[in-house]
């Protein structure tokens, strides 16, 4: 039988999958400091502490085995007596709940993704309703994400995400608004906004799509200078955004767009809602309405049924839009999602064979758009140190995803966290360098 640790209660929070779920740790975090909790994001193994909450991502096979590998690693410690407790909370809970409990057992107890009061209270603390908005932030200081709704309301066939999340449900202007500011004061500049649907903002609570109202009212907070639009959704875009985005210098001339495919077949067995020529005009517009805007978006290749046919319409389709940033996926067979009906019968090496080719093609879209870069400034944000570099992004480029600047550390003393104007002098698929113009 195995003795509890000696060790004085410290939790320790370890955070998979998306930038959601790093926003759900910062809150729970928050909630478990202000109740005097010691707790800590990820610590190193030596200080870890003797109470882990693992936030777990059920999103597709990889993130799914990387969180149950997780756990398992940190039943395995419990039992060795290295901790005391294990508590798991996340995507991946929320959707196998039964199946965990029942497969590792030494877990001390398992949470959805709607029960921070349960797991607050299995950690001792009290939830508390006064602090909405307060978060222990785990970023480099001078960027948060802000998640502006949960959930979702697309009928998309391959995703399984309303089943982790549950319906859209928007966070008033107000409430979002004062979580900013509360930001703002700590130092942050950059604001990331993040929800399963941008695009959905508003619907629920004011019976319109109200993302740009909810921007200009971010963007008249004092100590906020740039604000990134993640994850939006091809219909049904508000295109009052990209007026704002124009004319207002604390909108990034950014967005993050997953499109998913491009062949009509197979955008209507994902049941996307658009077709290769609306989704072609869409982007036209963007890059009409906001000349110069960089577009993210990701794809998905082996889809059931995907034909060699499909995957060359998205090939040259990849090559003709010329996208600044683009990440692709091999499909997922998710249980219980509309998708799961269909035969997975494209193999897993044509998947993977597919994905490479697209990423092949990217890479030298982005090596030829970066070099165009060479010998332009930029107002570059400075995110770290790292070895013999300060390490800063453009406007254009969202954190861990994108292209990053790297200006010499040993000929140039940046602040971390504030802005400086970077002269691009040389530039690779994915990393540009640059030496110092001016600071501010």
């Amino acid at each position: 039988m195995r003795t509890k640790t000696l060790k004085k209660n410290k939790i320790n929070v370890i955070t998979l999958g998306c930038s959601k779920n790093v926003y759900d740790s910062e809150v729970l975090m928050g909630q478990l400091r202000a109740s005097g909790k010691d707790v800590q994001h990820e610590a190193p193994a030596a200080e870890e502490g003797n109470i882990i909450v693992i936030n777990t991502c059920g999103f597709i096979d990889n993130a799914k085995a990387e969180s149950v590998n997780m756990i398992l690693e940190y039943a395995d410690k419990k039992e060795r007596g290295l901790v005391d407790k294990v508590f798991v909370t996340g995507c991946l809970s929320e959707r196998y709940k039964p199946d965990l409990e029942k497969e590792i057992p030494n877990v001390d107890q398992f949470f959805g993704t709607t029960e921070l009061p349960l797991l607050l209270k299995a950690l001792g603390a009290d939830y508390k309703h006064e602090l909405l908005g307060e978060r222990l932030t785990t970023t480099p200081k001078n960027y948060a994400y802000l998640k502006i709704a949960e959930g979702c309301d697309r009928p998309c066939s391959f995703c399984a995400i309303p089943l982790m999340r549950g319906k859209h449900v928007s966070q008033s202007i107000e409430k979002l608004v004062k979580e900013a500011e509360g930001l703002a004061r700590d130092g942050v500049k950059e604001l990331i906004l993040i929800a399963q649907d941008l695009t959905y903002y508003g619907l629920d609570l004011y019976k319109k799509r109200n993302l740009a109202e909810l921007l200009e009212a971010l963007a008249a907070i004092e100590g906020i200078e740039w604000i990134r639009l993640h994850y939006a959704f091809p219909t049904g875009f508000p295109m009052d955004v990209l007026d704002l985005m124009k004319r207002e210098p604390k909108i990034c001339n950014y967005l993050d767009i997953p499109l998913q495919h491009i062949s009509d077949s197979v955008l209507k067995s994902m049941r996307r809602g658009t077709t290769q020529a609306k989704t072609t005009k869409l982007l036209k517009e963007f890059r009409e309405a906001v000349p110069g805007m960089t577009i993210r978006t990701t794809l998905i290749v082996g889809y059931p049924g995907e034909t060699e046919e499909d995957f060359q319409i998205l090939k040259n389709w990849v090559e003709e839009m010329r996208f600044e940033r683009l990440g692709c996926f091999a499909y997922s067979h998710e249980e219980n999602t509309h998708a799961y009906l269909l035969e997975d019968d494209v193999p897993a090496d044509v998947k993977q064979q597919r994905a490479n080719e697209i990423m092949e093609i990217q890479s030298q879209i982005s090596w030829e758009l970066n070099q165009e870069k060479i010998g332009q400034t930029f107002r570059c944000i400075i995110d770290r140190k790292e070895g013999q570099h300060f390490v800063g992004r453009t406007e254009f480029d969202s954190p861990d995803v994108d292209n990053e600047v790297l200006i010499d550390a040993s000929k140039y003393y940046l602040k971390t966290g504030e802005f400086a104007m970077i002269k691009i002098t040389d530039a690779t698929e994915f990393d540009l360098y640059g030496e110092v113009v001016i600071n501010g």
